[in-house]
């Protein structure tokens, strides 16, 4: 049991609010808060767990164009989405916040002039990557390339996700603007700095002593240890954005906050909605709290060094990380996850899926990748649900119950253990008293693996005592056999509770009695301190997975093969046709002006002997945006329309609904467009039209709005 008796701050890393969570983001950060925060609730302690969404940044800026909102409504769509899904995982959240609120913009303001005041934050000239198109200078993600460290080719400009370094968009090799794929310039800008080197040694010093006091993982030290022997470098806190907080200092009123300046603020500013003047009371109180964060191994830095240098610069009294708890990647099936790919069990496809969440909560918990990358599988997982939570725990509960049902009239009498129960129940309990302790020490995995050990011990127990000869035979030993299994599975119900709090709350449910905590367990009067007490119906608490169904559901999220990724090097979007003729010189050809959003391009296309120039005016096309021009009897086309033809039919393919600029993309495919293709390898795609739909082998092509209108028969062919 805990020695400290200080209030425990649990905090998640905040989810971007531009994505759909996926299992691996779900296990890593708020799944696995959420069974410590509840763990430590059931010692008693006074625990507060604060979570929210991250909502400014090139993210969402990049995520509002590819969908044609503003960025607020991608905030609202998203903030629900995650809300929705953290809800039906049962995530306990004690307050699940926003960082657009107006509140964290006044404390993020308000740390910064803190640490301005104190001499912490300088000024520069900056080389920025800009985008004559957009007509703006590119933050972060606005920029993609290939990465100096590694040579990954979709390096993001403010970090690599294949090793993990923290990046600068002018360190980018190749650099393409995200939004046109066109190679951006270099022009200075002016931002301000976070000078972390000043802040090295007392940052080191601290991160020495509390790495050891608080436990971190081991990964977190290894990371952060490295940091500080490259020595730390002044960061940029500013970007060139329109969505975020405003820096409020003269000659920064076009800029706002870098997102990982502002985004750990959150923590404060989400306790500081909650609670209001109280929140001081969390994060102004490091004597009576310890703050234990939990994060994916890529957001290490940021809690290690840039949040806590953030809070010393500002000299306040502030509640500093106790533990870092920080785990490696959840992979799927051998790759990654990938929502463009149809890769991966995504949160809504969990909702969808028709196992239940408590299913997926023991699985991931059991796969927690603690030290090393683990895998989701399918396999693993039916294996885990048959095996271990239907034929070992599943089967202890109901076996039991069942029993006490039909020989007792559903009641547990209060009688004297004999010996081997008794030996039996003393070694339970400190089976038990290891599991609480390692839920203390956040050993979450080997945790549940205790639990389900100890559930092994009831099923080994219930076989060797045979209660159905002791009841003919020796029908005390029989009472005293059903006495302990009830009273071990009460203490399981307890103890499975931070893992699987649905089936915890059924099993309290069957033995009639209200939610218990850790103090009741090894206690054996819980059920016969009225002797008239008696169970309810038994019910059967996991459901057995087929072979069949395990098959299809891994087929289901298995995604596209790698055969269609010539596909992913066309960038198709949307474009309206504002003005057309017919060319003087070549009956075929017809002289568009396309509007694609952010400009206006000339095509040439071979449509003029189906189309008169009035009836094709108006209409939403698609576009091949990456084509490489090409002049054309006297003109330059930069592009090319996309239009099925079946013997002497042709018509364009059409997007009605959508926006010119709208990403159109075949359903289950990566988008990686190439900066140019050439007509050879387009002709080599080959896009059909079936049932009603355009499609590129079996992937359908749409916006994110609609499908793409045909507009002809079954079989024509696209070109």
């Amino acid at each position: 049991m805990p020695k400290s008796k200080k209030k425990i701050l649990v905090t998640s890393a905040l989810p971007y609010v531009n994505n759909i969570p996926h299992l691996g983001t779900i296990v890593g950060c708020v799944l696995s808060a959420d069974v410590y925060a509840r763990a430590m609730k059931l010692l008693g302690r006074e625990v507060l767990y604060i979570c929210g969404t991250d909502e400014h940044g090139t993210a969402t800026e990049v995520k509002a164009i590819e969908e044609g909102l503003t960025p607020q409504q991608i905030c609202d769509k998203y903030f629900k989405i995650h809300k929705e899904v953290y809800d039906w995982f049962n995530i306990k959240f004690d307050y699940f916040g926003r960082t657009s609120k107006k509140n964290h913009h006044a404390i993020t303001q308000e740390i910064f002039k803190k640490v301005e005041k104190n001499g912490y934050i300088t000024e520069e000239d900056t080389e920025q990557v800009y985008c004559k198109q957009c007509d703006k200078f590119l933050a972060d993600r606005f920029v993609e390339g290939k990465c100096p460290y590694c040579g990954y080719v979709d390096a993001r400009g403010d970090q690599c996700d294949s090793c993990g370094k923290l990046l600068n968009p002018t360190e980018l090799l190749s650099p393409r603007c995200s939004v046109h794929g066109t190679r951006p310039e270099i022009r200075k800008s002016k931002h301000l700095f976070l000078e972390l080197e000043k802040l090295q040694p007392q940052l080191e010093k601290w991160a020495a002593k509390q790495s050891k006091a608080g436990n971190w993982t081991e990964n977190a030290i290894q990371m952060t240890n490295a940091w500080f022997k490259e020595g730390l470098k002044k960061r940029a806190i500013t970007r060139d954005l329109k969505w975020g907080i405003p820096v409020p200092c003269k000659g920064f009123e076009n800029k706002v906050f870098y997102v990982w300046f502002d985004a750990p603020i959150g923590y404060i500013s989400i306790t500081e909605d909650l609670l209001k003047e109280k929140y001081k009371d969390w994060w102004y109180n490091p004597e009576k709290v310890e703050l234990i964060q939990f994060m994916g191994k890529d957001n290490i830095p940021f809690h290690s060094i840039i949040f806590p240098g953030s809070l010393m610069a500002t000299k306040d009294k502030f509640t500093f990380v106790h533990t870092i708890n920080s785990t490696e990647f959840l992979n799927y099936e051998g790759g990654k996850f990938s929502k463009s790919k149809g890769v991966g069990v995504f949160g809504n496809d969990a909702m969808a899926s028709g196992i239940p969440a408590d299913v997926y909560r023991y699985y991931l918990m059991m796969n927690r990748p603690e030290t090393s990358d683990s895998e989701f599988k399918w396999e693993q997982f039916k294996d885990r649900l048959n095996n271990e939570l239907v034929g070992n725990f599943g089967n202890l509960v109901n076996r039991t119950l069942v029993f006490i049902k039909k020989f007792y009239d559903k009641k547990i009498e209060d009688v004297k253990l004999d010996k081997e129960s008794k030996d039996l129940w003393e070694v339970i309990v400190e089976e038990e008293k290891k599991a609480v302790e390692l839920l203390n020490k956040i050993k979450l995995r080997d945790a549940l693996k205790q639990i389900m050990m100890i559930s092994n011990m009831g099923n080994e127990y219930f076989q060797k005592r045979e209660p159905w000869k002791q009841r003919t035979e020796n029908e005390n030993k029989c009472k005293a056999s059903m006495l302990l299994l009830v009273n071990m599975i009460k203490d399981l119900a307890i103890l499975t509770e931070p893992f699987m709090p649905l089936t915890s709350e059924k099993i309290f449910l069957q033995l009639g009695i209200k939610k218990r905590d850790f103090s009741d367990l090894g206690k054996m009067n819980v059920l016969t301190k009225n002797k008239e007490h008696k169970i309810n119906e038994p019910e059967v608490l996991f459901k057995k997975m087929e072979d069949k169904e395990m098959t299809a559901l891994r087929e289901k999220f298995a995604g596209k093969q790698s055969a269609q990724d010539e596909f992913s090097k066309l960038d198709l979007v949307v474009g309206e046709i504002v003005a057309a003729n017919k060319h003087k010189d070549a009956d075929k050809l017809m002289i568009e002006e396309v509007d694609i959003g952010t400009e206006r391009r000339i095509i040439l296309s071979g449509i003029a002997q189906h189309y008169k120039p009035e009836d094709i005016v108006g209409k939403k096309v698609i576009l091949i945006k990456n084509l490489k021009p090409a002049m054309i009897r006297g003109h330059l086309s930069k592009g090319m329309l996309l239009a099925a033809g079946k013997g002497k039919e042709v018509k364009v393919l059409e997007a009605p609904k959508s926006k010119p600029g709208d990403k159109v993309y075949a359903e289950g495919i990566e988008p990686k467009p190439e900066k140019e293709i050439t007509i050879d390898l387009f002709s080599k795609i080959k896009i059909k039209t079936k049932n009603g739909k355009v499609v590129y082998g079996t992937s359908v092509l749409k916006t994110d709005k609609e499908e793409i209108v045909p507009g002809i028969d079954d079989g024509a062919e696209v070109r």
